[in-house]
């Protein structure tokens, strides 16, 4: 038996469930994002594993934090083999906007332990192994976790994300022109809303009036802008016929480890537009267009263009290039080799 460990449920870590279960069998723990809840979880997360421990072979856990502190203790005590799936927050660290589980002294002991005793790391790009931070200027420069845990020894293997390109697939239907859509969750936060670039979307949504902004997975998060849609997190299906119906995708996050709504959009047909963060440039290459900096007059230079490109060609493009590059079926081969 394999023990699933993560912070919160997500749409992501369902899916490696679902990849993983025809070939393992997979019992997925949820932990708990709510500080004031944390000793409780702790304590109830103690007893859940020793109760499981005599049928567990392995621990994988998505994300390192507190949730990771027992698992990776009882890895160490009873030889139990523990792989953490590196996936963003812990392993950036932007002070200026709140980022990261290195801002806070006992969250970053939590990460750091987790991280020089599991067995293994699986970070789901190598920006997060080793990169320089360029986007803004007033941000460290040094991210990853080889600069936030500089004698850092647990052996890394980036195992990119992979996407289901049957269900995440353009069925060719005509696009509303000019419609620009987002996924972004807890963004009624303020610090949240500055990862995911709602600034950005909200001062392009002012500044062109007659395009449609739509922005999905908050249903507490309001603006007065008539011409941005807010709404719930949908299901998958749900947010589907929405990349269909929209003719771009926008992703101009402050961080990112590798969005998994990018490359789902870009499947179902819309033209990428993302910052020069993380993983987001591999991801996008020449299918869409990247901004280099939070600067948003270099944002509405890219915006005003739009409409001189050949956005038809690169509406192909990007379901190709996620096809050929980050492929579901290859994930899943690499996991459950690791895991075997």
């Amino acid at each position: 038996m394999i023990l699933y460990i993560s912070p919160i449920p997500t749409a992501f870590i369902q899916r490696d469930i679902e990849m993983l279960s025809p070939t393992f069998r997979i019992v997925h723990l949820n932990f708990t994002a709510n500080p004031y809840l944390l000793p409780f979880f702790l304590v109830f997360q103690f007893f859940q594993l020793l109760v499981l421990l005599p049928f567990t072979k392995k621990y994988l856990c998505f994300f390192a934090g507190y949730h990771t502190i027992i698992p990776v203790l009882f890895g160490k005590l009873f030889g139990k083999k523990v792989i953490i799936e590196c996936g963003g927050t812990d392993a950036m660290h932007l002070p200026k906007i709140d980022y990261g589980n290195y801002r806070k002294k006992w969250l970053k002991k939590a990460t750091v332990y987790s991280f020089k005793n599991c067995s293994l790391i699986l970070p789901v790009s190598n920006s997060l192994v080793k990169s320089t931070y360029t986007y803004d200027p007033e941000s460290p420069k040094k991210q990853g976790l080889l600069h936030l845990i500089p004698d850092l020894k647990t052996k890394i293997q980036v195992v990119y994300n992979g996407f289901d390109e049957q269900f995440w697939a353009d069925d060719q239907r005509n696009k509303t022109p000019f419609s620009f859509v987002t996924v972004a969750t807890g963004i009624s936060k303020k610090n949240r809303a500055l990862v995911k670039g709602i600034d950005l979307i909200l001062e392009m949504a002012k500044t062109f009036p007659s395009y449609s902004f739509t922005i999905i997975g908050d249903k507490n998060f309001q603006t007065s802008l008539p011409n941005v849609t807010v709404m719930p997190s949908l299901s998958q299906k749900e947010i589907r016929e929405v990349y269909r119906d929209s003719q771009f995708y926008l992703q101009l996050s402050y961080s990112e480890g590798f969005p998994n709504a990018l490359a789902e959009a870009m499947l179902c047909g819309c033209v990428p537009i993302g910052s020069d963060v993380g993983e987001i440039a591999k991801i996008i290459g020449e299918t869409g267009f990247i901004l280099p900096r939070k600067d948003f007059q270099l944002l509405h230079d890219l915006i005003s263009k739009l409409d001189t490109i050949d956005l038809k060609m690169l509406r192909i493009n990007a379901a190709k290039r996620i096809k050929e590059n980050f492929n579901y079926a290859l994930r899943k081969e690499k996991l459950i080799a690791i895991l075997k």
